[in-house]
């Protein structure tokens, strides 16, 4: 696991946090400045301006929890999403996203660690990842968490067994996200 993190400079400048209702806007204007094989990539697909906008709008809505990378200049540059399964007994459904001049420094694995904090704290037990099969980096990040990839309808589709916190883990995830 460590030679795949080290492969990442870790460099940001900016922090995470989770985001407010306040921060609609900035989650909508970062959906949208994410190029075509970012959309393609995070949604599995080709998606709109309008679809993102409405995406957006209805993470805010639905009590997703959205959790930003903000750069110094205060701008959302990544976001990962965890949605509620209600249907699924203790799961939930994460979604990553940063811009193209932002990946690889190590953003997305943060992320990855603040969400996985927050799943614990809501108890889920499961986590479920869907990505583009050519999505390389979101696979890489997702085997980093120890996730079982298959692959289905052209799709890649991932599944994280939380098991039990670590509390020592949890705090250093914590400090560093």
């Amino acid at each position: 696991m460590d030679n795949i993190v080290s492969a990442f400079t870790d460099s940001i400048e900016g922090r995470i946090r989770q985001l407010r209702p306040s921060d609609l806007s900035q989650f909508t204007e970062h959906l949208l400045r994410l190029d075509r094989d970012s959309r393609r990539d995070r949604f599995n697909g080709t998606a709109s301006d309008a679809f993102l906008s409405t995406y957006a709008e209805r993470c805010f809505h639905d009590g997703t929890t959205v959790v930003g990378y903000l750069g110094r200049e205060g701008h959302v540059h990544g976001a990962a999403e965890l949605h509620e399964r209600p249907e699924l007994a203790d799961t939930g459904e994460i979604a990553f996203s940063v811009e193209p001049g932002h990946q690889k420094r190590g953003i997305g694995r943060r992320l990855f660690r603040r969400l996985i904090l927050h799943a614990h704290a809501l108890d889920y037990t499961r986590l479920l990842v869907t990505t583009h099969p050519n999505n390389e980096a979101m696979k890489r990040l997702a085997r980093t968490f120890r996730a079982r990839l298959s692959f289905s309808d052209g799709s890649t589709m991932g599944e994280i067994e939380l098991g039990r916190p670590d509390l020592e883990g949890l705090t250093e995830m914590q400090l560093s996200a």
